[in-house]
Order: C-alpha cells, then structure tokens, then sequence
C-alpha cells in the first residue's frame, strides 16, 4: 500500500462513485424513455440510440431537454401508486366509499350520534345489533 498514496485512493473513490451515480442515472434515464407516453416509437428509439451510443452525452443531453417532464412523470405515477394503495387499504377494510356504505361507516356513523347524545345507549345497542345481523 506504500506505492498508492492516500491522495490517488481518494480519487479512485470518487471517480468509482460518479461512475456507480451515472449508471443509476442512465437506468433512470432509459426507463423514463419507455414510461414517456408522449414520445413516439421513433423518438423512443432516437433517444434509446443516443444515450447507448454516446452514452455519457446522451444521458446529459436527455436530462437537460426533459427533465423536467421527467420529475412531472415521477410525481404523477407516485400519485398514481398512492391512490391505488389507498383503494387497497379502503378493500381491505371493508370501507369502499359505496352509495350504502358499509357496516363500518355505519357503526362509526352510530358511535358518533351516541357521543353527540342524539340516541340512547339503548337505541345505540338495538341499532348495532341490527347492522351487525
């Protein structure tokens, strides 16, 4: 280790880093090609082209001209995959926002209107006895 001083173990370091972030970038890059439902075919391929063949340029050029339109289809497939997770959540639980509405809603619709003191207890009991039947 005597022959490779600190300084060029530092540079390596940091060239290796930049390489490993450029790959992440080019990956990020190419599937952003293929999400991109504006592109046509054509551009798909021009672009798909340029960041292979010139891969370095073409990565920076792609970034500089959509990136923009980059971060907006990222916001809106993240959106997209929150409000299918919470459609899940809502299945799951029983809670589907439904015209009838379900027998948890209407439980929590019966526990609010005791707390308000709008029904007795006993009218609260008789009516959870009949959604729960």
């Amino acid at each position: 280790m005597d022959d490779y001083p600190l300084l060029n173990v530092f540079w390596t370091m940091l060239w290796f880093f930049l390489w490993i972030m450029w790959l992440f970038l080019l990956f990020k890059v190419i599937t952003d090609i293929f999400r991109d439902h504006s592109l046509s075919g054509w551009g798909k391929a021009g672009w798909l082209i340029f960041c292979i063949l010139l891969p370095y340029l073409g990565v920076l050029v792609y970034v500089i001209a959509r990136g923009k339109s980059m971060g907006q289809r990222d916001v809106k497939e993240a959106k997209a995959n929150e409000a299918a997770f919470q459609e899940y959540i809502r299945k799951a639980a029983g809670t589907q926002g439904g015209g009838g509405g379900s027998a948890t809603d209407e439980l929590a619709r019966l526990a609010d209107l005791k707390a308000q003191g709008a029904i007795t207890a006993e009218e609260f009991e008789k009516a959870k006895a009949k959604v729960l039947s």
